[in-house]
Order: structure tokens, then C-alpha cells, then sequence
């Protein structure tokens, strides 16, 4: 626990040390910035692609050095403990846990540029074909659905008003004056940043737009949901732990919850679209493909023939290749999680609401927690040792609205779609 003035108590001191012995040794492990591209290749390249004119990129990479982290890494997860649930404090796990996947990751950076950043980022973010908790069928068969959904309901969602384009400078301005009401005025700045390779990026105090992008409607609703009322919210909770400074920032392992719980804000709160899952369900066939053998190319192709425009279509295959060899057989696993992540987010929901567990969903907001995290440290909760959300997204503080949704979504689930035929929905007496 805690004491009343927010210090630390003394038999938690160990813990708190090796977190901040934790964070020390992650301070120099970027991920994404290691396996980013430069701006200015992708634009000579976008421009080549649209003409018609294809080569593979190339793309050179600094591999960094990460062996003192990686010992530290190891020095950490042997002092935590946390191997046997039965005799250690779940404090312990979570450190191990957390420095385990801080220490691969920083293997997997050391081999950027190589097939051996495949493995790793495999370990961290899951496979295409990884099942479904609570389901028979994987990833990959989810991303299938919800493209093939997409494409049969495409024509009727020509008239969506998802084509309104916003230029980055104008979404900046507005979003600032949104966050600057909810979180308080200059807790959060927006800048635009013509180096960006994804459409937006959010830490605890600052949201990015990549420069020269246009942005719909959507794209502004997704954004409050996705970036600000999750990652830069749980960032901004995570900053006031008195005893896990770690729960400020998105370690590897974290990862697959955080972006899962994104998605789950966009869906929960209207911001989603069908587009938008189509897009996140591309990537991770984008991914079995690449693994199975297309190069960068043939995956740029695959886009463009599913609807994207060059740039889009460019920006969606570098996603997939970022750190390894272009030539096919190899693959940067992230966009993965998105759609597993909010699968398994789904799932927890219902499970909590069904365990009458509310409490647990308002403290995955408490800071970068996975969801095993928010059901093993309740004790710490319980006991003030890790504090509740000081802010929860709008969605969330509306109780009784989430759970008649996530009610409803209970029930429903038990009905097979499978067994119902057209004549049985007759209201007619």
C-alpha cells in the first residue's frame, strides 16, 4: 500500500526499486522509431508505385546495441521473482513479466533489418492464425470475415459521410480545443509531423498527425477514442502511481491490451466504421502473406486491389515490413494485435460483466496494464498500493450505458446466426 502523503510503504520499497531499475534499463529501447522508414523514401517511392513503376525499397537500419539493457533485463526479471503464483507477490510478475518482454524486444531490435526480427515480434504480438480465447477460430479467420463483410456492404455505404476530408492543421486546432476541455487546458498538445509514417501516434502529453494527411469524420472520432481517451488517458493515469512508475509507458507485452482497448473505445463509443475494420483486418492477411512468401510488392498490390489508394496502400505494406528483408518470407508482427486485442478486450468486458466485476474495467484505465495485470495486482488496488483512474474515457463514466451494451451483447451471443432463416423473423401473427 501506500502511505496517506503517497510515498511508498516499506515492504513495497523492493518492488518500486526494481521499477524504477526497469525503467532506467528501457530508456534507450525504441521500437517503433528503430524500424521506421524515412519519410523521404516513402514519398519517392509512392510516387514510383503510383506510376506503375516497382522495385523493392531499400532500406538501411542502425542496429543498435542493446546487450547492457538485455543484462539488466535478465538482472531484473531474476530478482522479481514471480515464477510461482502460489508464493510470490503478484508485484513480482508483473515486473518479470514486463522485463521479459522489454528484453526480448531489444533482442528483436538487434537483428533489425534481418529475417530475425520475425521470431521475436512473433513472441511479442501473436500470429495470424493464433486462435481466439473462447473460440475455435483464429485471427486470420476473423480478418476474413470482416473484409468479406465489408466488400458485400460496400455499395451500400457509398453515400457514408466518411469521404469528408479535414487537412491536418484544421483537425489540429480542433482536437486541442477537445482535450484542452477534458483534461484541463495544455495537458495535451497536438502537433502535426511530416515525419510520421502511421496517420496519428499519441503519448501522455502529446498526439502527432502525420503532415500532408487528410482526415474524415471518422478519422476525428477514432482519433478522441482511440489516441486521446485511451493511450494518452492511461498514459496520463499511469504517470500518478506512486509505486509503478512503469505504468506510464506501453511495454512490449502491453501492447495486444492497449491497442485491443483502443479499438474497443472506438467501437463502444460509435467511432468505428466498416472500413476501419477492413483496414485492420488487411494488415494481418497482409502479414500470413508475407510470412508465407510475398514480398513487399505483391502485398503493395494486394492492397491497391482491395480499394487503397497508392499512398495508403504503400503506408499498409511498409507496416508489415518494418525492420525485415523485402523479399518475402518475413514480417514485423504488430498490426496483429489490433483486432485479436480487441476480440479478447471484447471478451474480458463480457466476462467482468457477467462476474459483476465492474470494478476491473474501470481500473484497466489505471495505467499500461494488461489484462491478466488488472485481475492479478486487485489486491494492490484493494489495498491503495495502485490507485484507481483519475480519468476514465466518456464512454466508461456512463456505467449504466455500458452495461446494458455489454448486456445485450451477452445474450445475443447465444443466439447461431447459423440456425436463423429469413422466415423466422416474421412479426407477422
Amino acid at each position: 500500500m501506500s502511505t496517506a502523503d503517497g510515498a511508498v510503504a516499506p515492504q513495497l520499497q523492493r518492488y518500486a526499486a526494481l521499477d524504477q531499475r526497469l525503467l532506467a534499463a528501457v530508456r534507450g529501447i525504441r521500437i517503433l522509431p528503430t524500424v521506421a522508414w524515412p519519410a523521404s523514401l516513402e514519398d519517392r517511392m509512392i510516387a514510383d508505385y503510383a506510376g506503375g513503376r516497382f522495385a523493392l525499397p531499400q532500406v538501411s537500419y542502425a542496429r543498435p546495441d542493446l546487450s547492457a539493457a538485455r543484462a539488466e533485463l535478465a538482472a531484473i526479471e531474476a530478482a522479481a521473482g514471480g515464477g510461482d503464483p502460489a508464493d510470490s507477490d503478484p508485484l513480482g510478475d508483473y515486473l518479470r513479466r514486463t522485463a521479459e518482454s522489454w528484453r526480448i524486444a531489444a533482442g528483436m531490435l538487434e537483428s533489425v533489418g534481418s529475417a530475425g526480427v520475425t521470431a521475436p515480434s512473433i513472441v511479442l504480438y501473436g500470429r495470424p492464425d493464433d486462435t481466439i480465447p473462447g473460440s475455435q477460430r483464429s485471427n486470420l479467420d476473423a480478418a476474413r470475415y470482416f473484409v468479406e463483410l465489408s466488400d458485400e456492404l460496400g455499395a451500400d455505404l457509398l453515400a457514408d459521410d466518411s469521404s469528408v476530408n479535414m487537412p491536418a492543421d484544421v483537425l489540429r486546432s480542433d482536437l486541442a480545443a477537445t482535450l484542452d476541455e477534458f483534461f484541463g487546458a495544455g495537458t495535451i498538445s497536438v502537433e502535426v509531423d511530416p515525419e510520421l509514417t502511421a496517420k496519428a501516434a499519441a503519448g501522455a502529453t502529446r498526439i502527432r498527425l502525420r503532415g500532408g494527411a487528410s482526415f474524415s469524420a471518422y478519422d476525428r472520432h477514432q482519433l478522441l477514442a482511440h489516441e486521446a481517451f485511451v493511450h494518452s488517458l492511461t498514459a496520463l493515469n499511469g504517470r500518478r502511481q506512486p509505486l509503478l512508475a512503469s505504468l506510464a509507458r506501453t511495454s512490449p507485452r502491453v501492447t495486444a491490451t492497449q491497442e485491443g482497448l483502443a479499438v474497443f473505445a472506438e467501437l463502444m463509443s460509435g467511432a468505428i466504421d466498416i472500413a476501419r475494420l477492413k483496414r485492420i483486418s488487411l494488415r494481418i492477411l497482409a502479414i500470413d502473406m508475407a510470412l508465407n512468401g510475398a514480398d513487399f510488392v505483391e502485398v503493395y498490390k494486394y492492397f491497391s486491389a482491395c480499394g487503397q489508394n497508392a499512398a495508403d496502400s504503400f503506408h499498409s505494406a511498409q507496416r508489415v515490413f518494418r525492420g525485415v528483408p523485402l523479399g518475402g518470407g518475413a514480417a514485423f508482427a504488430k498490426d496483429n494485435v489490433y483486432l485479436s486485442g480487441l476480440l479478447t478486450v471484447h471478451t474480458f468486458f463480457r466476462w467482468a460483466l457477467r462476474q459483476r466485476r465492474m470494478d476491473l474495467l474501470r481500473h484497466l484505465f489505471a495505467g499500461k496494464l494488461t489484462l491478466h495485470d488488472v485481475v492479478a495486482l486487485q489486491p494492490h488496488f484493494d489495498s491503495g498500493a495502485i490507485l484507481p483512474p483519475r480519468w476514465l474515457p466518456p464512454w466508461m463514466q456512463h456505467v449504466h450505458g455500458l452495461a446494458g451494451k455489454l448486456a445485450f451483447s451477452v445474450f445475443v451471443n447465444g443466439i447461431h446466426m447459423s440456425k436463423v432463416q429469413a422466415g423466422d423473423l416474421s412479426l407477422d401473427v
